[in-house]
């Protein structure tokens, strides 16, 4: 049996919500891949539970057996449709902040007036979720977060994005060991899989961590230029860049997804070819 832990970003990555354009039926393609025997999904995002299930039912994509969500500080295990936190998880990264709550960690940031906190489903155990303003200098006030925590020995993991649609910069705070290449590494030996078995798809910089580590990886052709330039400086084997040709497909979205498992894993072509 062919044993594939399959870890994908959602924005970008699945779901082709960038500029570039869709292979049409690649996501349909992989949907009849992850629901193959031996293939176990992993959907690896920023997104909290309620905006991972309006994507899949926004693009129709395949029920997960795994999502890391909130930027890696949770995962959760779906079991008949069902949703279950892992609470091995939550005590895995739990002692990075000694032991103090978001709003403890909140009442130590409130005077630095830049700061807006976002909506409360943003908002979990081990995340912290802020918008900021562009046009300020975010690293800056990063700095400053991180002097405000290290005084109170309270490691953290401070991710900077930007919502494009919204014009404003976001700030998460998470446990220092809450990201998405530790939750990956932490589910594969939860279940059993080797680098050889595992194959991670991303396509920002948020992704970085994992496409730049011993994990298989892939980076679909519509990735970001300077995600793209980042990854080209690395002496890294085992990341492919795809291009696409494959099935006579773009290399975007989905389409690179399976160009790479076509790549590190070749006996799964024929089934791919078999499922267009």
């Amino acid at each position: 049996m062919n044993r594939l832990l399959l870890c994908t970003d959602l924005d970008r990555t699945l779901i082709p919500n960038g500029s570039q354009s869709e292979s049409p039926g690649a996501r349909e393609i992989f949907s009849r891949l992850v629901d193959t025997e031996g293939v176990k999904l992993v959907y690896v995002t920023g997104r909290h539970r309620a905006l991972i299930e309006q994507a899949m039912d926004a693009y129709q994509l395949p029920l997960p057996d795994f999502a890391i969500a909130d930027v890696g500080s949770t995962i959760y295990q779906l079991d008949g449709g069902a949703w279950k936190q892992w609470q091995a998880w939550d005590d895995e990264i739990a002692p990075d902040w000694q032991g103090h709550s978001t709003e403890i960690l909140h009442s130590l940031l409130a005077d630095i007036a830049l700061l807006q906190l976002q909506e409360q489903e943003k908002q979990n155990r081990h995340k912290l979720s802020y918008y900021l303003p562009l046009g300020h200098n975010h690293q800056t006030v990063m700095a400053e977060i991180e002097k405000r925590l290290q005084a109170r020995k309270i490691r953290a993991n401070l991710i900077w994005s930007v919502d494009e649609a919204k014009n404003m910069g976001l700030l998460d705070i998470l446990p220092a060991s809450a990201n998405k290449l530790h939750a990956i590494t932490f589910l594969m030996r939860q279940c059993g899989y080797n680098d050889e078995h595992t194959i991670f798809a991303g396509d920002s910089g948020n992704d970085l961590d994992v496409l730049l580590s011993p994990v298989q990886a892939v980076l679909v052709a519509n990735a970001d230029s300077e995600v793209r330039s980042a990854t080209q400086g690395s002496a890294k084997q085992n990341l492919y860049l795809a291009r696409g040709g494959f099935l006579n497909m773009n290399g975007c979205y989905s389409a690179g997804i399976l160009e790479g498992i076509a790549y590190y894993r070749p006996e799964f072509v024929p089934l791919i070819e078999s499922l267009r």
